[in-house]
């Protein structure tokens, strides 16, 4: 039997991966590098933000998920994120906390390009990509007010402006839309 070389398996794996300690890219694989479109040279040393459309969704992120890995120790959820030239995408998100007691100490993180299945059709803001990606994940709209710390009647109104920008008559046709569909 041979060994193993856990290196070239990180590098050639076909999902971004990311090592990361205090939100911060300590190291990234090539296909990362490739769906976002930034060197490795460029993602070493910066923080997730990069990554994200915003400053405002890094931070509520980061806020979101920190109890969820305290608990469970792992986490994942679709979003939207940003690649280097500004083009946003959906990208299926997972990350495993190192120490639970510490879930931003040190982690673990894969990235997947959805924009073949889930392209992002509309402008939406930060607060409606979320509503969108838990209404995608099959959540209503108490459970996603519960996870965005938000009353269930303002998750209906960002559902209602969603429906708007995808003239969508009911809620499971924007989510076919939001699909991709």
């Amino acid at each position: 039997m041979t060994d193993i070389d856990y290196r070239l398996a990180f590098e050639l794996s076909p999902i971004g991966l990311v090592l990361s300690r205090h939100r911060s890219i300590v190291d990234c694989n090539a296909r990362l590098c490739e769906m976002f479109g930034l060197s490795r040279e460029l993602l070493i040393g910066q923080t997730f933000q990069v990554l994200y459309p915003s400053q405002q969704e890094y931070e509520r992120t980061g806020v979101r998920i920190a109890p969820i890995l305290n608990t469970a120790g792992h986490y994942a959820d679709d979003r939207v994120m940003k690649r280097g030239n500004g083009e946003t995408f959906w990208c299926h998100v997972t990350g495993r906390a190192m120490d639970r007691n510490d879930p931003h100490a040190a982690g673990i993180w894969t990235f997947m390009d959805l924009s073949s299945r889930r392209p992002v059709k509309a402008e939406l803001t930060a607060r409606e990509r979320e509503v969108a990606a838990g209404l995608m994940d099959g959540l209503t709209s108490k459970q996603i007010g519960r996870v965005l710390d938000i009353s269930h009647r303002t998750v209906e109104i960002y559902r209602a402006r969603l429906m708007r920008k995808y003239a969508a008559s009911t809620t499971a046709d924007l989510v076919h839309k939001l699909m991709g569909g």
